[in-house]
Order: structure tokens, then sequence, then C-alpha cells
């Protein structure tokens, strides 16, 4: 088995593409308008429209109402991403931060509320487990 992607349901699928370009750097395929794609070597990252969803069943996800997940995005340097993202985020939920699992951790959320982390690995211990990833 493979993790392959994250899907984000949306009621405003280019305003959430436009937001994970902008922090992360990554173009997204928009292959319709109600679907698009932003793709990392290790999984990607998918933004449907909340006309989507009668595919899979109606009503089986709703659009700006997570409350459990986080999005992860492991980064070299996330001081470095704090700074170049702080004319882009109106509002971070928490400034760079070693965590005690060993990760510099910066939390933002998306314009649809949906937690963002992005972290870098800084204990040997975090270190170690991630190159193991690699």
């Amino acid at each position: 088995m493979n993790f392959v992607s994250v899907r984000i349901i949306t009621s405003d699928v280019s305003r959430l593409v436009e937001f994970y370009e902008g922090v992360t750097g990554l173009p997204a395929t928009r292959y319709t308008e109600d679907f698009a794609e932003l793709a990392t070597p290790a999984c990607t990252l998918a933004i449907g429209s909340e006309r989507t969803v009668a595919l899979f069943g109606a009503g089986s996800a709703r659009p700006a109402d997570n409350h459990s997940c986080i999005i992860e995005f492991r980064v070299d340097d996330v001081d470095q991403e704090y700074e170049r993202l702080e004319d882009v985020v109106r509002a971070f939920v928490q400034k760079p931060t070693t965590t005690p699992w060993g990760n510099r951790s910066l939390l933002l959320r998306d314009p649809d509320g949906n937690l963002v982390n992005f972290f870098t690995p800084v204990s040997a211990e975090a270190i170690k487990k991630f190159a193991a990833r690699a």
C-alpha cells in the first residue's frame, strides 16, 4: 500500500489553490474548475470542489469543517519559512516552536480554516527518523 494524497474539499477551489501555491511555492495542476493537485515527492495535496462530493456520496464531506486533521509539510528551515510567509499569511496559530518530539514547527490556517504545519526536524532523533524515510 502507498499513501498518495490528501484531498481538501472546499467551496472555493481557486482561492485554496492560490493559497497553497503561495505558501508552498509549488505549482498546482488544475484538471478542471473543480479539481487541482499540488504534487510533492512524498504525497499529493488534492483540492476538490464541494460539487465533487456527490461522486463519493452526498454529504460525505463538508467544506471548511475540519477540526481534527493537520496538513504537514517538512521544510528545510521553518524559521526562514516563517519570515517568508509573514506577509502572506494573515494569522499564525503558533510561531516557530520546538516540539517535545524534536521538530521545529510553525502552525497556520488556510483560508478554509484547516490547520497547516510546516516543520523541520531538529533533534538528533527526529533528523534520524526522517532521514530513514528519504
